[in-house]
């Protein structure tokens, strides 16, 4: 009950954001998802030793989600990397943590700031309905796996990382995005072929499978069940949010280079 009052408040504000505000309010509410989201991580990596200077990085962070969305990618990256980079002569540890404190500090600028701004920039060059749709099957390719996994998951998926996860739930999942896909991307995006939707689905769904197992790999190694406690019955928003760290980039990737947007 506590997940689905969760979601009854946070679902109206998400999507009515996407849908019913201009494009610009959707980077809005991404730099903030980036806010909290950042936080969380910092806590992994401070859970895991390391020591990440949250202002600096997050200035960085946010120029780069502003930079993917207005598709200058490489300079917003270029330049915080750069200025993280010197910055860190002057604040990192001088021991054999340095590695650790740099990488941490570099490596939110891709995990998060790229795949959040990739979400953005599809809002921007393919509109609503795109994103929408990219939404929509991660949701349902996540509700599939639950249920496709408990009903008949018996072969473990990745027992290291996530024990829970079995292949039937996968597959269950494959098929439910596919089958989104194939029915709704000729209203998402205009023209496209069968086998384009087939792929975009399998892609969309097999990258958010993997986005959420990389998560649980960070969790599991900072000795984490969740990110944090923010969202009553879903954990923190990273938690909610990490199918899309890997499935945004590859729907925009998947949209520019089969010439689906301009």
């Amino acid at each position: 009950m506590t997940r689905v009052l969760s979601a009854l408040v946070l679902l109206p504000v998400v999507f009515g954001t996407i849908w019913l505000l201009p494009p610009l309010a959707t980077l809005g509410l991404a730099e903030i998802v980036l806010l909290v989201a950042f936080f969380e991580y910092a806590g992994l990596a401070t859970a895991l030793g390391a020591r990440v200077p949250t202002a600096l990085v997050l200035a960085g962070a946010a120029v780069v989600v502003a930079g993917v969305a207005y598709d200058v990618t490489a300079i917003a990256l270029m330049a915080s990397v750069l200025v993280v980079s010197v910055v860190s002569l002057t604040t990192t540890r001088r021991d054999d943590q340095a590695l650790l404190d740099i990488a941490s500090s570099l490596f939110p600028l891709v995990y998060l700031a790229m795949p959040i701004g990739a979400l953005v920039a599809v809002r921007f060059v393919a509109g609503r309905e795109a994103v929408v749709l990219l939404l929509a099957i991660i949701m349902l390719s996540d509700t599939a796996q639950y249920y496709g996994g408990r009903a008949f998951g018996r072969t473990p998926l990745a027992p290291t990382i996530s024990p829970k996860k079995t292949v039937e739930g996968a597959v269950c999942g494959v098929a439910a995005g596919i089958a989104l896909t194939v029915g709704l991307a000729g209203v998402a995006l205009g023209e496209t072929s069968i086998t384009q939707r087939v792929l975009l689905g399998a892609l969309v769904v097999g990258l958010g499978i993997a986005g959420d197992l990389f998560e649980s790999q960070l969790k599991r190694g900072a000795g984490l069940k969740d990110a944090s406690n923010l969202i009553p019955g879903h954990g923190g928003l990273l938690d909610r949010i990490d199918s899309l760290l890997f499935a945004a980039p590859g729907f925009y990737v998947f949209l520019k280079l089969g010439e689906l947007v301009r």
